[in-house]
């Protein structure tokens, strides 16, 4: 029998009450890529970053070839072949490509010319195309990320760890991750690749660890199972996914929201928008797909009154609401469910039901002679943990003290309340595991259902091909066209992510 050549034997690991990882065991062969799947809050990049010495096991111990090792620092783990690429990239923006590789890795006085050559070498080695003297914050996330990888070469890593590696990715820039860590194995190496999508684990694996609630739920060759096996092992029963029909009114629906040459920019600065045009019809579901940080968050910002457009106009049901303020968006119907729950959503010291009521404190919904009319905003808060299946003791509970699932779906509940005309969703299911996200599709496929105006920011290509009607995708600030959900493929919305622009079609503004 084949000794493993990493072997994580009996694991535990507990933050204060908290069980992140219990009893984990399983091993890493030599030339494998392994999966580890699960939720977020699974366990997963916990347990990885006890074999990279990020944190330390409470119980259990690693094998490397048979042998027991003490793995209590990165250090550690450098000196036996491993490295770890995280979600958040550890480069310094203001050092260029070879700078950051060698960073900590070379003493005394350094050659720089020749430390360009050897990076020059590495990166044609794999394939890869980085301008080795460019500085890191003038690259994309993909060549950013190829730096990242380069790093954990340039130090001979033999295991490589890859913590959600496609998040921020375009597909074509995904498949080019995937030839690599490909041809990284066949030379004998192992990957352990995190990740929660069962395509990519059914695509790259060679053996699939699922995790459930800090526990081994399953330990698959990927031969031997399928999707729908592994998502009943990541939750603990099988999801009914909801179905679109073909929705109110189609294209003979009243426009509910037009948005005209919406431009954003500071002096001196590229623009955040550009020209921006589209509608949204009532009963429709509009998608703008692209890789985070092209201009998304600046136009639902723009749309929700908290960012000043530049240039354009944005009208709701026929009325400029562009001069508005954010108070009185709300009062017309407009609700939002922002990207960042912790920032921009909610006030996690506050109660489920305080949060409930944030957007209309200042209406007269909640007022009873003065004060609060806490029996009806109880009521309604426990209404809405019903409807929305939250897992919450009642509407007393602190929401701070909810899973990340639980309050997204508090903060959906507001703003579908808030949003009689139009709702806005940023990365409504970001982080969140399959139940959580099947939950919220339910719901927003069912405001559809009822005439509701729905825009919805995505980079999960998936999502935005399941839900959307029409779909936009943003580069730069820009629309690089609009086009309806049958018209694209992976394949064709990937080059238009990355900036490839093709010929619009007839889908447009109509």
């Amino acid at each position: 029998m084949q000794v493993p050549f990493f072997e994580i034997q009996g694991v535990s690991k507990y933050f204060a009450k908290v069980i992140a990882n219990k009893d984990i065991s399983f091993s890493i062969q030599k030339g494998e890529v392994l999966a580890l799947l699960g939720e977020n809050g699974a366990g997963k990049s916990t347990i990885m970053k006890i074999l990279y010495g990020l944190y330390r096991a409470d119980e259990g111990k690693i094998l490397m070839d048979g042998k027991e090792v003490k793995i209590t620092c990165p250090k550690d783990a450098m000196k036996l072949g491993i490295s770890m690429i995280q979600q958040h990239f550890s480069l310094v923006p203001a050092h260029t490509v070879t700078e950051n590789i060698i960073l900590g890795n070379v003493k005394g006085r350094i050659d720089h010319k020749k430390c360009h050559e050897d990076m020059k070498k590495l990166a044609d080695t794999y394939g890869f195309d980085v301008p080795v003297d460019a500085k890191v914050s003038e690259l994309d996330v993909g060549v950013q990320q190829k730096v990242e990888i380069l790093k954990a070469l340039y130090l001979n890593a033999r295991l490589l760890i890859m913590d959600e590696p496609t998040a921020v990715l375009t597909p074509q820039e995904s498949e080019t991750l995937m030839q690599f860590v490909k041809s990284y194995t066949e030379k004998g190496n192992s990957v352990v690749f995190i990740t929660h999508k069962l395509k990519e684990v059914m695509e790259v694996a060679d053996r699939i660890i699922v995790m459930r609630n800090g526990r081994v739920s399953g330990n698959l060759k990927k031969e031997d199972t399928n999707e729908t096996e592994l998502s009943r092992l990541m939750i603990g029963k099988d999801l009914v996914q909801p179905e679109k029909d073909s929705g109110p009114m189609g294209d003979k629906a009243k426009v509910c929201l037009k948005v005209e040459g919406l431009t954003i920019e500071k002096k001196g600065e590229a623009p955040l928008l550009r020209d921006i045009s589209f509608n949204i019809r009532e009963g429709e579901i509009f998608g703008i797909a692209g890789v985070s940080g092209n201009g998304q968050e600046e136009l639902c910002e723009a749309i929700t009154g908290s960012l000043k457009p530049t240039a354009g106009h944005i009208s709701l049901n026929g009325e400029d609401i562009t001069g508005l303020t954010v108070r009185e968006r709300i009062g017309k119907g407009i609700g939002y469910v922002p990207v960042d729950r912790h920032r921009d959503g909610m006030v996690m010291p506050m109660t489920v039901a305080e949060n409930m009521m944030l957007k209309e404190s200042f209406g007269s919904k909640w007022a009873n002679h003065g004060f609060i009319d806490k029996k009806k905003l109880n009521a309604c808060t426990q209404k809405a943990i019903e409807d929305y299946q939250i897992k919450a003791p009642g509407p007393d509970a602190r929401a701070g003290g909810l899973s990340g699932g639980n309050q997204q779906k508090v903060i959906l509940a507001r703003e579908v309340s808030v949003g009689s005309e139009l709702l806005i969703l940023n990365q409504p299911t970001r982080g969140l595991d399959l139940g959580a996200i099947n939950n919220i599709h339910t719901v927003v496929l069912e405001e559809r259902k009822a005439g509701k105006s729905i825009l919805l920011v995505s980079t999960e290509l998936s999502e935005i091909f399941e839900m959307c009607d029409r779909i936009a995708v943003m580069y730069k600030g820009s629309f690089m066209g609009i086009y309806r959900s049958e018209e694209l493929n992976t394949e064709k919305i990937g080059l238009l992510m990355a900036g490839y622009a093709q010929e619009k079609e007839a889908a447009g503004n109509e």
